[in-house]
């Protein structure tokens, strides 16, 4: 067992994005992409306030890599160029492979209440950055949920093994091999041991309560977003607050230049330049 050390805290900052949505950009759109590879940003939105959210996502275009929507709570519709039409409702999850070009919405379904979730951009492959593209709607009920001691895990994607226990989450990527686990701690003070896969990048986000990581108890408060050192392989997290929920993402690097020109992201700088011709003559994908 190799610890892994916290490299580098994040600060999720305000922001907002499509027509008006306010979230808060937890990495990504600044600084050095590789940092992070293979993940290419992440968001939280959430709001009991209607005009934060009531705009929603209209159609707009993406190319090169996936996009993976998780909802805490609320409702919100997918339609894309290819005739998906996904209900997301609280807990459920959308894996949308961009891939050479997809155009789609994701718009509200309520007009009250609170809506709240994740969305996180991973990044594909140069070989793999052209293929076909691709939409799953996965309901809560097609993603395990286990219990572990004080520790519920919400095994969204890829294999790891918490306290011991092997975990085996709904989706399996190739390349990138991603790892993404919802964690909610029902103790405090309480460590527990998360074992990946050597040498990949691992991120904890705190949204609720706080922890300590790694042998040195490096705190991480809500709103706050850990990068680990990529070399070990166990995190090792001891929640400080009852009722404490994370994040963890794990993926394999792709080592490959990121050039990232709003919704698309691509190898060069001639790829996104075709990419933006592709899409002004509607090529990029069939026009909604």
């Amino acid at each position: 067992m190799n610890i892994k050390s916290v490299d580098e805290i994040v600060n999720a900052r305000p922001s907002s994005d499509g027509d008006g949505v306010k979230l808060l950009r937890v990495f990504g759109g600044s600084g050095d992409p590789a940092r992070f590879d293979p993940f290419l940003m992440m968001d939280e939105f959430g709001s009991f306030d209607p005009n934060d959210y009531i705009g929603g996502f209209p159609p707009h275009p993406h190319r090169g890599f996936e996009t993976i929507t998780y909802m805490l709570e609320g409702r919100m519709e997918h339609q894309d160029h290819m005739g998906n039409v996904g209900d997301l409702k609280g807990g459920d999850v959308q894996w949308m492979t961009a891939g050479s070009g997809i155009i789609h919405s994701e718009m509200p379904k309520q007009t009250q209440g609170r809506m709240r979730g994740f969305q996180v951009w991973l990044n594909l492959p140069a070989h793999s950055k052209m293929q076909s593209p691709a939409y799953s709607d996965i309901p809560s009920s097609r993603i395990p949920v286990i219990q572990i001691n004080d520790v519920t895990a919400k095994l969204i994607a890829g294999s790891a093994s918490l306290d011991e226990q092997l975990l085996e989450g709904t989706v399996s990527r190739p390349d990138t091999e991603p790892v993404y686990l919802d964690l909610m701690f029902s103790d405090a003070l309480a460590s527990h041991d998360i074992l990946l896969v050597a040498g990949t990048t691992t991120l904890i986000y705190v949204y609720e309560g706080s922890v300590t990581l790694g042998d040195a108890g490096t705190l991480v408060k809500r709103g706050q977003l850990a990068r680990l050192q990529r070399s070990g392989d166990t995190v090792r997290i001891t929640p400080h607050t009852p009722d404490t929920r994370a994040v963890l993402l794990s993926g394999n690097p792709l080592r490959e230049p990121i050039v990232q020109y709003g919704p698309f992201v691509m190898n060069t700088r001639q790829e996104i330049e075709q990419a933006l011709d592709d899409y002004k003559r509607g090529v990029l994908a069939t026009r909604f």
